[in-house]
């Protein structure tokens, strides 16, 4: 079976604070300062209170999986899930390191770096 190579995410400003400390194999989320919720995808503007003060606060990679749906009828066959971090925030992600018959929800995963097309660290989900 061929192995699925990931897309490049692109770096943005919201971004790359992120992706830099990816590259040193840390995890981090951004937090609001103002109502103190975490979120997921990085922005410049909070989901929750529309606040612009964000900080980068480190994560834990702990995981569950919420949803997952696997994708058979590529060259490449892969698994998609959105995952609840420890943290609060759920995330859309791959999950890698199992079988697609292995993956239930309520699953505990944990974060892993995967390198995308062009090095970038992309974070991907393994059994924990």
């Amino acid at each position: 079976m061929a192995e699925r190579i990931l897309h490049a995410p692109g770096i943005t400003p919201e971004t790359e604070a992120f992706v830099a400390a990816a590259r040193e194999g840390r995890f981090l989320l951004p937090q609001c300062e103002d109502c103190g919720r975490t979120h997921w995808y990085p922005r410049a503007v909070c989901p929750h209170c529309w606040s612009t003060r964000m900080t980068w606060r480190p994560a834990s990679g702990r995981g569950t999986v919420y949803s997952h749906s696997t994708l058979l009828r590529v060259d490449a066959p892969y698994t998609l899930a959105y995952v609840t971090l420890a943290e609060g925030p759920t995330m859309l992600t791959n999950l890698v390191g199992a079988a697609p018959e292995a993956w239930h929800i309520g699953m505990a995963v944990q974060l892993r770096f995967q390198a995308a097309e062009d090095g970038t660290p992309v974070p991907v989900f393994a059994p924990a």
